[in-house]
């Protein structure tokens, strides 16, 4: 983590497809902040004083204590931070592109097309094949499927014959790093990204890239990729967050 001072940034965040999109680009940007680790199980990202930094009690959330005001902002869903940094941190262009360029309209749509897509359906069939109570092959096949199609998208977009390695342009951007931690997920949901050669190369290449390695582990915990590759410890851990996932939907519903 980087020991530049300032600005100081304090995250709010769990190690997962959404949280460590943060992490990366905040180290790609070299910016010190601060972790703040929530605990999923004791539904820590409910409690009041984080609903006062993220009204919709997710993750992640990332305090500015040196907004141009002087006083501290807020900001919370993964997309809206990165557009935030990358506004206000990253003149040099490091992971984006200047506002108005071609490139920038296409870093933009690719990372809404993360948010509204791949997130979503995969979380949905991250779900229904590890945390549902019961196994419905309808639920399952409908988000595993839509998972894969979506990446059979960023397949065709990596394979152009222009593609210099990135979804856009010749640089990392956070049109990459919004769908990194959700591709290097996939096995958790039952996607081989072996179907997918040139979405496995661009993985392999952008988790070479020292930041990337940081952002992947902050904060530190099970990897996700690691764990799904061994069955009875990934049947483990899911029975855990099973566990917890159910208890938070009753809790919803009784409210």
């Amino acid at each position: 983590m980087s020991k530049q001072q300032p600005p100081v940034i304090s995250l709010y965040t769990v190690n997962t497809p959404n949280g460590v999109k943060i992490s990366i680009a905040l180290e790609e940007l070299g910016l010190s902040y601060n972790v703040h680790v929530h605990d999923f199980s004791k539904n820590t990202q409910k409690e009041p004083w984080f609903l006062e930094i993220n009204p919709n009690g997710r993750i992640p959330a990332i305090t500015d204590h040196s907004f141009r005001d002087g006083a501290p902002i807020h900001v919370f869903e993964s997309g809206a931070i990165l557009e935030y940094l990358t506004e206000r941190y990253d003149p040099e262009h490091k992971i984006s592109y200047p506002h108005g360029t071609r490139e920038y309209w296409e870093q933009q749509q690719w990372l809404f097309f993360q948010n509204a897509g791949v997130g979503p359906m995969q979380g949905q069939a991250n779900h229904f094949k590890r945390y549902a109570p019961e196994q419905i092959p309808y639920g399952i096949n409908r988000y595993v499927n839509e998972t894969k199609r979506l990446y059979s998208v960023l397949e065709a977009r990596l394979a152009r014959p222009e593609s210099k390695g990135y979804l856009v342009g010749d640089h990392v951007s956070i049109a990459d790093i919004t769908c990194y931690g959700w591709v290097r997920a996939a096995a958790w949901a039952g996607v081989d990204i072996d179907e997918f050669p040139k979405l496995k190369e661009w993985e392999e290449r952008l988790e070479k890239r020292p930041a990337f390695q940081k952002g992947v582990n902050t904060p530190a915990g099970k990897d996700i990729k690691a764990l799904a590759k061994d069955t009875a410890q990934a049947e483990e851990e899911a029975a855990q967050a099973r566990e917890w996932v159910q208890r938070g939907m009753k809790e919803q519903e009784s409210k």
